[in-house]
């Protein structure tokens, strides 16, 4: 195969088939494709992109170019949710147990945090002695034991996806919705599932900051899942300011706890049961009685335990990871929050450490942001609006003008 031009031919404008596709991601596995000419491709796509069957077709290699999970004879129906991020957003650690309450298995393969979302990963490492690496056997066997189980990309999961985006992050072709949906799609057609929900988010503190350009990519999506053999469903969710009140690993985690023993913020609450419903045929009543009741909570307990996590901790994370200084910030007015910048509580997350500026960065457990305001509220003066978790003193007015605005 000659690769020089399947590269002009992209540039041009051109389509390429299925077996170019697969000669051009095979190779380059293998190493017969170097990443000179793999990263020229991509930029290609950047500035031409794909069609449909192209998408799919690349989606499909990428998948094909690692394990693909293979299910026992009889096992119950397999599904699972992505996120394309967000602030605050920790969804996972509700959905997954709640779901294995209703028979079905869960095996739910997430991230890191990068940049200003936070990663499912890096909030349950902040349970002591939580295990997201899990080898196959193991994976079958809690789902066979819990339901659920959140774990990491193994390295024989996609490794594709694995070179192809750490050449991307280096080469400015991240933003291209093809190559966004080939590298979010394998990784769950790999987990050879039932049934996938998408929770697309959009705005300031989103990945897609346009809702046409989130509801491109769900389109997109949705098509490759669906056309791969999965009842594939896509949410649209706004991301201009945090979901639920916390965002920082330690403080997701005990945010979870409350949801799962029946409180906690409700636009997280009706987020987790919007999606649940997309994926089991029970009514959202009876999914937010498995809130209250305890039911996700025990299954949750039991996937933390079955990982190796301690779940003594669970219901004193702040205690476990209480940051040296905490910082409230009030209204300076009587008043009404005009915003709540997400991007902006995303961003700080990063610099208080809580987050990564790059791959291979640290995450600090127990910085962080509380919001007990959310755009519309109103407020008193005095009243405490935003609280700030960190390691060292911050600038209170600078933070304060950054994030909210009260008129």
């Amino acid at each position: 195969m000659h690769i020089p031009g399947l590269i002009e031919k992209k540039r041009d404008g051109g389509t390429l088939n299925a077996s170019e596709i697969a000669g051009l991601i095979n190779g380059y596995v293998m190493g017969d494709v170097p990443d000179y000419q793999m990263s020229a491709l991509a930029m290609a796509v950047f500035f031409r992109g794909m069609d449909a069957e192209e998408t799919t077709q690349l989606t499909l290699q990428m998948r094909d170019s690692g394990d693909v999970f293979s299910w026992p004879p009889g096992t119950p129906l397999k599904v699972d949710k992505h996120s394309t991020g967000g602030v605050g957003d920790k969804v996972s650690l509700i959905l997954a147990p709640l779901l294995a309450c209703e028979g079905v298995w869960v095996p739910m393969i997430s991230g890191r945090g990068l940049g200003f979302t936070g990663g499912t990963l890096d909030k349950l490492e902040s349970i002591p002695g939580y295990l997201v690496q899990l080898a196959w056997p193991d994976m079958l066997a809690q789902l066979e034991k819990v339901g659920c189980c959140i774990a990491g990309q193994t390295d024989n999961l996609c490794p594709a996806d694995k070179k192809l985006y750490a050449l991307r992050d280096v080469t400015a072709t991240v933003a291209s919705l093809p190559l966004i949906v080939a590298s979010i799609m394998s990784k769950k057609l790999a987990e050879s599932l039932d049934k996938l929900v998408l929770d697309v988010k959009f705005g300031r503190g989103a990945f897609m900051q346009k809702r046409e350009e989130a509801q491109a990519l769900a389109d997109a999506m949705v098509a490759v899942g669906n056309g791969a053999g999965i009842e594939t469903h896509a949410l649209l969710n706004p991301m201009d300011q945090p979901l639920g009140r916390a965002a920082g690993n330690a403080l997701e985690v005990a945010e979870c706890v409350e949801v799962m023993q029946g409180g906690g913020p409700e636009d997280l609450v009706e987020l987790t049961l919007a999606l649940a419903t997309k994926l089991v045929p029970s009514s959202r009543d009876d999914l937010r009685r498995r809130l209250g009741d305890g039911g996700a909570w025990r299954k949750f307990v039991a996937m933390v335990e079955a990982q190796g996590g301690d779940a003594r901790t669970l219901e004193k994370m702040r205690e476990v990871h209480r940051a040296p200084v905490v910082t409230d910030l009030v209204s300076p007015r009587d008043g009404r929050v005009e915003k709540m910048d997400a991007l902006a509580i995303g961003r700080l997350c990063v610099e208080l450490g809580g987050g990564r500026a790059k791959a291979g960065d640290a995450v600090d457990f127990s910085v962080g942001v509380e919001c007990f305001r959310k755009t519309g509220d109103l407020v008193a003066k005095g009243e405490n609006v935003l609280r700030v978790h960190s390691r060292a003193p911050i600038d209170k007015s600078s933070v304060s003008a950054s994030i909210f605005d009260i008129v």
